[in-house]
């Protein structure tokens, strides 16, 4: 018996080594863009990105937060896009995969069709863009910012595929209690769909908060950029004054006071850090919430 507990002391030592040993890899890489934003040109160029660097310079930091209140008009109009598009994401797919899961409604299986050749075919850029500007006059307010991305064939069939496993002795007892459609989806379906509720949640929210693709289609106006924007914008110019810099020796000059690198590496701990404290919350359903509104229906 001691020598059985003496080996799974051994085994669980180990088990517990290789998850330490494994987190560390995944965490390395960040440590190295914190280190990398953190040094020199100079010491990027000689010696390559480093966890703990040299000499520790705050300039890559200040080229993006120099202008600060810009920076922060940015935090807020994508923390505003972030928080109503997940809001709004969850409720549409929702009802949405709430619809085609009840296998009584009329023409279920045309809406569910018609929402995988979503999927698979699109219209182009073009009609996309006319649709939006002439038609939706998505150009230039921060609905713009929202409503193209709000809903997504895959979140629909997610959900869809995990309501379909939720008994349908409960929502005949609830039909049989009085209560109508939306009450049903609201206060029962949406509580007992909590892990792939979180992990919609999840993913709309990256998606929204790293988004800069809308910003630059839809987006003119420099008080309404979101904050992927301006950082994409403040990257271009930086590009620029190296592509001039071999034929300028003013931009030359400009450029030797910017650390290039060190700005892609500050962008990263910027936009980055803030979203990276929302996984914590959600993680515990996520594998649980991708997997079982996957594999059910």
């Amino acid at each position: 018996m001691g020598h059985m507990k003496e080996k799974m002391t051994v085994g669980r030592f180990f088990v517990y080594l290789f998850a330490i040993l494994f987190a560390f890899v995944c965490l390395y890489p960040f440590l190295m863009v914190i280190g990398g934003s953190l040094m020199t040109n100079s010491e990027v160029v000689n010696e390559g990105f480093k966890v703990f660097p040299k000499e520790v310079t705050f300039a890559s930091y200040k080229l993006l937060l120099g202008n600060g209140n810009l920076i922060l008009n940015g935090y807020k109009i994508t923390l505003f896009v972030t928080v109503v598009g997940t809001f709004c994401s969850i409720i549409v797919n929702g009802m949405m995969g709430y619809v085609l899961s009840r296998k009584r409604v009329a023409g279920r299986k045309f809406m569910n069709l018609y929402v995988l050749l979503t999927m698979l075919f699109n219209g182009g850029m073009v009609p996309w863009y006319l649709i939006c500007t002439r038609y939706l006059h998505l150009k230039n307010n921060i609905f713009a910012l929202i409503l193209p991305s709000v809903v997504s064939a895959w979140y629909i069939f997610l959900i869809r595929n995990y309501f379909s496993g939720i008994p349908e002795e409960i929502y005949e007892a609830a039909k049989i209690d009085g209560a109508g459609e939306f009450m049903i989806f609201r206060k029962i379906y949406l509580k007992l769909a909590t892990p792939v509720i979180a992990t919609v949640v999840l993913f709309a929210a990256l998606g929204y908060w790293n988004d800069w693709w809308l910003g630059l289609m839809l987006m003119d106006r420099s008080d309404m950029q979101p904050l992927q924007m301006l950082l994409r914008t403040m990257m271009s110019n930086i590009q620029f004054l190296q592509t001039m810099s071999e034929q300028s020796s003013e931009a030359q000059a400009m450029l030797a006071s910017v650390p290039g690198d060190g700005v892609k590496m500050a962008m990263v701990v910027v936009t980055t850090g803030p979203i990276i404290l929302l996984y914590p919350f959600i993680q515990k359903y996520f594998m649980k919430g991708i997997m079982v509104g996957a594999v059910k229906g």
